[in-house]
């Protein structure tokens, strides 16, 4: 068997967006009984809240689509990131800024949007729904997280063959 393909999803706290995409990709290759071919994780660009769980708003969105987040805790991202993971996916543009400087030349990995992979989608950033009031923001962000994990999942069978 081959090496797995290394996916890192990026916000900026790793408490909303970036957890959101590593529970939905998670949960998408597992149902397909593909695990054992991924290892994903996520990540924030600021240690605002490393060691935290999902924000409670972020979990109850999920939980509502069937989607477990519990056991994520946020962590910032490292150096060694940049070895490890074979695609980082931003959540935005200003994520992907600092992840740009902070990206060793020669990385060979695929650094980008995560919308990107989100097929027909006209939006290119998931929107930070932090600061938003209700759970409108929380069902976008899952909405757009839900299209683009289905569209990476293609890209990678396809590119990998899996």
């Amino acid at each position: 068997m081959s090496e797995p393909v290394r996916i890192l999803f990026v916000c900026l706290g790793n408490i909303c967006r970036s957890p959101t995409a590593h529970g939905v990709f998670e949960n998408r290759i597992e149902q397909l009984g593909l695990a054992e071919r991924f290892q994903i994780d996520s990540a924030g660009t600021a240690a605002y809240h490393v060691g935290k769980a999902p924000d409670p708003r972020t979990q109850a969105a999920a939980r509502r689509r069937g989607y477990s987040l519990e056991h994520l805790r946020a962590r910032a991202v490292d150096d060694e990131d940049f070895s490890r993971f074979d695609f980082i996916l931003a959540m935005d543009d200003a994520n992907l800024r600092d992840l740009r400087v902070r990206c060793p030349r020669g990385y060979k990995g695929h650094l980008g949007l995560f919308l990107d992979f989100a097929e027909g989608q006209r939006t290119r950033e998931v929107p930070d729904p932090y600061y938003t009031s209700g759970e409108a923001g929380f069902d976008e962000v899952l909405d757009l997280v839900e299209a683009a994990s289905d569209g990476l999942l293609r890209h990678v069978q396809r590119e990998q063959g899996i």
